[in-house]
């Protein structure tokens, strides 16, 4: 029997005016916010509703954005009777799949995320990181130029999202290097993201270290279902290896296409991304062609992929 999974968004897929409708229209969602507005002693929903763009890309406020959105799509799913049976997200995403799955509180991972944000952030000042997407080259290929760039400056590969694109981040120095080098070797493309730090790079190790402070005063719980976990790339469900995985995720590579997998080999066919954008849905297709894709983002995604489920049953 098919199952079904949930995958949530990391960074970069935050938009002005997201969540706004759900808000609008959801007294659960309403409820959401409000609690995360409390929680962080700040409106983060205003910020997604009318905020700048720039204090919305700030990472201490994208992190909690999205999750936030991301478990309201989850909820008002569960809300229609459909419920995942494992879950997984990218990066920021875990914790939202974390907090699906009954792992952690939402109040408790709206607070940790900001402040992972700003560890992150605190970790590499601005304009002494980097990060790019490597368009068209094997990994492994990646991975042996980034350790010769690392001569220049520390630069490694953090994100294996779907075959075709890999991730790099470091110092801008060894970023900068590694992307000349990388093309040489016949990359189609090297783009040098908008980012304000290198995440999931060895320069992130400070930042890891205060987040384990910070989830050693969190309460976590064996998860409900399997939660794929980025740092692994395994389902886990107990209590003891979510948080130790949640640590080594800030300064370890994302490995997206084994969590992807994982899902798929635990008997995942339809993966719905829940949150902001569609950004893992393009990934899936890269992944595997046969994995059935569906997202919510709004009322409108809403509508379409209950209605999508429901003609399957």
């Amino acid at each position: 029997m098919s199952k079904l999974a949930f995958i949530f968004p990391g960074q970069g897929a935050q938009f002005v005016g997201m969540g706004k409708d759900f808000y609008d229209n959801h007294a659960a969602a309403k409820n959401f916010f409000d609690e995360a507005d409390d929680a962080l002693g700040y409106s983060i929903s205003r910020m997604c509703f009318e905020g700048s763009e720039d204090d919305l890309k700030l990472t201490a406020n994208t992190q909690p954005a999205i999750l936030i959105v991301s478990v309201i799509a989850a909820e008002l799913l569960k809300a229609e009777g459909i419920a995942p049976e494992v879950a997984g997200g990218h990066s920021l995403g875990e914790y939202s799949a974390l907090v699906t799955a009954g792992a952690l509180k939402f109040r408790d991972a709206v607070v940790l995320v900001h402040k992972r944000g700003q560890f992150m952030q605190e970790a590499v000042p601005v304009g002494e990181g980097s990060m790019a997407a490597i368009i068209g080259l094997d990994d492994k290929v990646i991975v042996e130029i980034c350790a010769e760039a690392s001569k220049v400056g520390e630069v490694q590969a953090v994100n294996f999202n779907c075959p075709g694109q890999t991730v790099i981040a470091g110092t801008v120095a060894g970023v900068d290097a590694a992307v000349e080098k990388l093309k040489a070797a016949g990359a189609k493309k090297a783009v040098v993201l908008p980012v304000s730090a290198p995440f999931h790079s060895t320069l992130m190790k400070p930042a890891a270290e205060k987040l384990s402070a910070e989830l050693d005063k969190t309460e976590i719980h064996d998860a409900a279902f399997p939660v794929a976990a980025n740092f692994n790339g395994k389902l886990e469900t107990a209590a003891a290896d979510i948080k130790k995985n949640l640590v080594a995720q800030a300064d370890n590579p994302v490995r997206w296409i084994e969590c992807v997998g994982a899902m798929k080999n635990f008997g995942a066919e339809t993966f719905i991304e829940c949150g902001p954008g569609k950004t893992l849905c393009g990934f899936n297709r890269r992944i595997d062609k046969k994995i059935q894709s569906l997202n919510v983002e709004n009322l409108d995604s809403l509508a379409k992929t209950v209605e999508a489920i429901k003609n399957a049953l």
